[in-house]
Parts: C-alpha cells; sequence; structure tokens
C-alpha cells in the first residue's frame, strides 16, 4: 500500500513531534512516499534548498499523490499546502483521512471538517484525536480499510 502523508512544512514545523509518531505507525501498513515531512531536520524553508525548487516540488508530490492508495494528513496546524494537497486528492477521488487535535486550541476550518459526510462509506473521514491515542486510531482506520 502506498501511503501519502500531509503535515505542515512552510506553515509550521510545531508538530513534527506528532508527525514522527504518525509516520512510524503507518510505515507498518506500507510504504510512506512522503515520511520526509516527518523528519526534525526540513525547517520551515522547506526542501528548495536540496531539490531543484518550487516546482520540482509540487510535480514530484502531485505525482506521489495519483500514485498513493490512501492520503493521511495531520491538520490541526493550518497549511496552505496541505490543503492544496488534500483537494487534489478529492479530485483524484482518493480515501483521505484527517487527524485534528482539538487540545491545540484551534478551530479546524469548516472546508475540512464539513468535507466529512460522516458516514462509514464516506471517503473522506476527520477524526479529532489526542496524542497518546493516535496509533490506536490509526489501527482502527487501516483495520476498516484492509477488511474492504
Amino acid at each position: 500500500m502506498h501511503i501519502y502523508f500531509c503535515g505542515s512544512i512552510r506553515g509550521g514545523r510545531q508538530d513534527v513531534e506528532v508527525y514522527q509518531r504518525i509516520v512510524k505507525k503507518l510505515q507498518t501498513y506500507g510504504k510512506v512516499l512522503t515520511e520526509h515531512v516527518s523528519h526534525a531536520e526540513v525547517s520551515e524553508k522547506g526542501e528548495d534548498a536540496v531539490l531543484d525548487g518550487d516546482k520540482a516540488i509540487h510535480d514530484r508530490d502531485v505525482e506521489w499523490l495519483a500514485s498513493s492508495d490512501v492520503i493521511v494528513a495531520e491538520v490541526t496546524q493550518p497549511s496552505l499546502g496541505v490543503g492544496y494537497e488534500l483537494g487534489r486528492a478529492v479530485a483524484m477521488n482518493k480515501r483521505i483521512l484527517c487527524l485534528f487535535r482539538p487540545s491545540s486550541g484551534r478551530v479546524l476550518s469548516a472546508m475540512i471538517r464539513g468535507a466529512d459526510c460522516r458516514t462509514e462509506s464516506s471517503v473522506f473521514k476527520v477524526l479529532d484525536y489526542t496524542e497518546e491515542e493516535v496509533e490506536v486510531i490509526l489501527e482502527k482506520y487501516f483495520g476498516e480499510l484492509t477488511k474492504n
């Protein structure tokens, strides 16, 4: 299974430790195409010093989105890039799980929360979580995914 993980880079790296926990768990279910999002050495400036600039990052990531089986997005830290990735993934009819921590004091965008039609068969799910339960939430989600 190919998994595309979304998390904030240029929007802020405050949640990188949470991203690391999520990516580590996701790796038990398949190949995480974007594991670099969880790397502590990736700064808010992103990867443009490593690659051939923003266009190369965009094109690579859209290609990874297209080849992914499921998208998992940590959406607590607002990020234009994550929002863009989610919009593209919806247009590609991808299965999407968004994870949000209400304890952050933030309010999740209505465009994200409202995309979840709250049915069992929904391909776009938004789940609130605490750091302590994130692995259990992923186990349940991927357990259901592999049943279907």
